[in-house]
């Protein structure tokens, strides 16, 4: 099969398979893919993933005056982060694809195995800013599709109140052993734990990452003797009360809820919370997800790239380039994470973000350490491991098996599935 026909047969198999499970789009209902045909003026599109900004918002201005800079006009089409992934693919899959399009960081590596984006190469975008672990997320085979526009993570959130109750300075968790006494004394106090996400699906996998590679574990290994004690250290919470049996369910965002009760130590959630935070009504603050012998635990790193897609008119990337450049240079990075509460791709951008706000200093310190999921050139293979560990996890925490077999019997079955 040649590479043009394996492109359509790849892209047609995973638009079939991702359509089966859409949800109807948010924001724009416009998919009209480029219009126009050639490099100079016309109108270009870009889709993202935003559709909680319209057209009054920083965001959208900054996009359109990018489109302005590059001398084209941009219609902008949002969607939320799954259907902008059917579209895309549909989109391909027709020939009709956008002319930028940003795209949730785990999505590139299966975009790009199926032949949907142009490489960073490609169209001489420059990537040499970009903080390695974050530009990694957005590698496939080697090579680089797009550039990241930012990234959050994970840390812990702590309610001030309840640890001075217990007589823990959270200044003392550095590692699971000191993780675990400031849970006892909690407890102790009459207080409840820690609450996280272990619901069965990506978000549980997002929030066991930390701990997993924390213990030093590798996706390529799910039953490791690390990836089992990472697992213990969940169910032991469980089991000693640390933390509660509704975590088996929780969201990321019902996780939040159970923290902002006030009742809880610690909660396990990302940068996207900071602003609920803020109108807690308590006194919290945010350490790093402490790795097991100590140090910052890696999480893994949400936040977008900024793509190009193939084009049948090749003539349309000089422009699309140079929105990308401009969507993505220093001075425009600043702004867009701060609109998108997103730390920095960069050490630049970094730098200034923990500089005028201090409490960004934890989360750039979390993003510096993080990693990607699809990275170690993962690529398409991260789904069906992700997908076999938060059933392990659901399993352990359930009681249903011990962490050793439900990570044995995980491992198999992620090892046995084709990626595709």
């Amino acid at each position: 099969m040649n590479t043009s026909a394996r492109r359509r047969f790849v892209v047609a198999s995973l638009a079939a398979v991702v359509v089966g499970s859409t949800a109807t789009a948010c924001g724009s209902s416009s998919s009209d893919g480029p219009s126009g045909s050639t490099a100079a003026g016309g109108t270009y599109t870009v889709w993202d993933p935003y559709p909680q900004f319209d057209g009054t918002s920083d965001w959208v201005k900054l996009v359109e005056s990018c489109g302005s800079q590059a001398g084209v006009k941009v219609k902008r089409t949002s969607f939320d982060t799954t259907d902008l992934t059917n579209k895309t693919l549909l989109a391909a899959q027709q020939g009709n694809s956008p002319d930028v399009l940003i795209v949730d960081n785990p999505v590139v590596s299966t975009l790009a195995d199926a032949g949907v984006l142009t490489t960073a190469a490609e169209n001489k975008l420059d990537t040499s800013q970009a903080e390695p672990n974050l530009l990694a997320a957005g590698q496939s085979g080697g090579k680089a599709y797009g550039t990241p526009i930012g990234a959050n993570t994970l840390a812990l959130y702590y309610n001030k109140d309840v640890l001075k109750a217990a007589g823990v300075d959270p200044a003392s968790v550095k590692d699971w052993a000191t993780l675990d006494a400031a849970l006892a004394k909690v407890k102790a106090a009459g207080k409840k734990g820690i609450t996280f996400s272990a619901i069965g699906t990506e978000e549980g996998s997002f929030q066991f990452l930390p701990w997993f590679w924390g213990s030093g574990a590798k996706l390529t290994d799910l039953a490791s003797d690390q990836a089992v004690s990472a697992v213990t250290l969940w169910k032991d919470w469980l089991k000693e009360g640390y933390a509660p049996n509704s975590v088996i369910n929780n969201t990321q965002t019902t996780s939040w809820q159970e923290f902002a009760s006030g009742q809880y130590a610690f909660a396990e959630n990302g940068t996207w919370q900071m602003a609920n935070a803020k109108k807690s009504g308590f006194g919290y603050g945010t350490i790093a997800i402490p790795a097991a012998a100590g140090g910052t635990a890696p999480a893994p790193t949400g936040g977008e790239f900024v793509t190009v897609p193939v084009q049948k008119d090749t003539g349309r990337y000089a422009a699309s380039d140079k929105i990308v450049t401009c969507l993505t240079n220093a001075k425009n990075l600043l702004a867009t994470d701060t609109t998108l509460s997103y730390v920095g791709p960069t050490k630049q951008v970094q730098d200034q973000q923990a500089a005028a706000t201090p409490e960004l200093k934890i989360w750039v310190q979390a993003v510096q350490a993080a990693k990607g999921r699809t990275s170690d050139d993962l690529g398409t293979k991260y789904p069906k491991i992700s997908e076999q560990m938060w059933g392990a996890v659901q399993a352990a925490l359930t009681g249903s098996k011990s962490p050793k077999d439900a990570l044995s019997a995980a491992q198999s079955s992620a090892a046995d599935r084709p990626a595709h």
